[in-house]
C-alpha cells in the first residue's frame, strides 16, 4: 500500500489492484476513511471534521494526479507522490 501523500498528520494511500470506484484511503490517528476520487466524497469511515475538510480539499486539487495514480496502481505500475497541502 503505497503512501501517496502526507500532510498535517494525515496519510493518503492507494492499494494495488483495489476495487472500483477509484478511491484512496486516508488515516489520521485511529480514524480511517475511503474517499471516492471523482466526487471527493467519503465512501466509508469517519474522520474529525477539520481533517476531513483538508482531505476533501486536497482531493479536489489533485483529482487528475489521483486518477493517474489509481490507473497505475490497477496495473501494478509506479505510483507518483502527490504534493501535500501547505
Amino acid at each position: 500500500m503505497p503512501l501517496v501523500s502526507e500532510f498535517y498528520g494525515i496519510r493518503i494511500y492507494l492499494y494495488w489492484d483495489d476495487h472500483s470506484p477509484p478511491h484512496f484511503h486516508a488515516d489520521y490517528g485511529e480514524a480511517r476513511i475511503l474517499v471516492e476520487i471523482e466526487n471527493a466524497s467519503v465512501m466509508k469511515g469517519v474522520f474529525p471534521f477539520a481533517q476531513l475538510k483538508l482531505v476533501l480539499a486536497w482531493c479536489e486539487l489533485h483529482r487528475a494526479e489521483l486518477l493517474a495514480d489509481w490507473e497505475a496502481a490497477a496495473s501494478h505500475g509506479d505510483i507518483t507522490r502527490i504534493d501535500p497541502l501547505r
